[in-house]
């Protein structure tokens, strides 16, 4: 539940995505959705048995923790991209690395990335300079245009929709080491990318005043 006092914030902020989402596709200023999230790494402590005709596979419910490791979705949904970054942890570090590649690597030719994330507390631009030189912090940060999505509201994250999708489709199943846990998510990334999957976002700030009337503040006159 939203604290009634806090309905303006949601609800500007939501709109302020929602927004974001109608824009044309421009190659030069690309909406990129971002959002991570976490894998716990296990291993088998017994051989598993392999699937026959009319039995699935069968694991022990003994298993061996390895530890967890971070990934990061990088999402454009205009042309169906995804990049997923395994990381060792969720800081601030790893988080101002992302946005480096992103800058320098996956969108080089982009004047501007319109970035939308949540309000996690690395996801700041303070992070860059925590991991940079001022100046190398400064033109990483000149490169983005950030549009926060509400507390709340991480459902208006599209990278959050593909996340959801990872985990169906790629990680729910034990996965040992960060190496594997690798492997298997470029494969799963490089099949998604062949094919363009994307979202049919199809919630607009219209539908939102009207289907989340509630959440509007009333006006005090």
């Amino acid at each position: 539940m939203i604290p009634p006092e806090k309905n303006s914030d949601f609800v500007a902020a939501m709109e302020d995505v929602l927004e974001v989402y109608r824009r044309p596709y421009d190659t030069k200023r690309p909406v990129v959705c971002l959002d991570e999230t976490s894998k716990q790494l296990v291993g088998e402590t017994r051989t598993p048995i392999p699937a026959k005709p009319g039995q699935t596979a069968r694991e022990d419910y003994e298993y061996k923790r390895n530890g967890t490791a971070n990934l990061f979705m990088l999402f454009e949904p205009l042309v169906g991209w995804r990049h997923v970054k395994v990381t060792d942890r969720r800081t601030k570090i790893d988080f101002a690395h992302v946005i480096k590649e992103l800058v320098d690597e996956l969108d080089p030719d982009a004047e501007k990335i319109v970035l939308v994330m949540d309000n996690l507390n690395t996801h700041k631009i303070a992070s860059l300079y925590e991991a940079f030189e001022p100046a190398e912090a400064r033109r990483l940060a000149d490169k983005l245009e950030i549009h926060f999505t509400p507390k709340h509201g991480s459902w208006l994250n599209m990278a959050e929709i593909e996340l959801a999708t990872l985990g169906k489709q790629c990680l729910s199943r034990r996965i040992p080491t960060k190496v594997k846990l690798e492997a298997e998510v470029s494969v799963w990334q490089e099949t998604r990318n062949e094919s363009e999957a994307t979202v049919d976002w199809q919630f607009k700030t219209e539908d939102a005043r009207i289907k989340l009337k509630k959440l509007y503040p009333s006006i005090q006159v």
